[in-house]
């Protein structure tokens, strides 16, 4: 009983050391402030998505086996979670291990959705997922589920050679 009582423990504190490495953003203000405003000569892959919805997941190894840089250009790929705060280390965590993302994750969990999905992008339906692929120059939206790496590469190229 004393051995499990240890591992529960342990566990907890494993479990919490991983969700710090998740952001947490629970305004839009916030999150377009630190994630959507680009300062630098990056171009980012920011990908919203949540662990309920099936195409959602069905695209994420896609994204995880995306090249880190393209024609000379560094890429950065952030995967944006939409599942709720509550279930960051009951389900969230737990899905990123077994499903061995690597890849930044950040959680936005601003309730208001109708107050900033336009702000994202004014073509948006509402629906995941959506990928922006953006620089500080140009911003392009994607409201589509990718099924190859290569499909989202496309879209990166693209992007760059304009």
């Amino acid at each position: 009983m004393r051995q499990l009582f240890l591992f529960s423990l342990l566990m907890m504190f494993f479990i919490a050391g991983i969700s710090q490495d998740i952001p947490v953003y629970t305004t839009f203000e916030k999150f377009e402030k630190e994630v959507l405003t680009i300062e630098n000569d990056k171009v980012y892959v920011v990908n919203f998505w949540a662990t309920w919805c099936g195409p959602c997941v069905k695209e994420l190894p896609y994204f995880e086996d995306l090249k880190e840089e393209y024609n000379g250009t560094e890429v950065e790929t952030i995967l944006v979670s939409i599942d709720w705060e509550t279930n960051l280390t009951r389900k969230l965590i737990p899905f990123l291990e077994k499903n061995e993302i690597k890849k930044k994750v950040i959680l936005f969990d601003d309730p208001k959705a109708n107050n900033w999905i336009d702000k994202v992008d004014p073509s948006w339906s509402g629906a995941i997922p959506i990928t922006l692929v953006m620089s500080k120059d140009a911003k392009h939206f994607y409201e589509k589920e990718y099924h190859s790496t290569s499909e989202i590469e496309d879209d990166i190229i693209k992007f760059i050679d304009n």
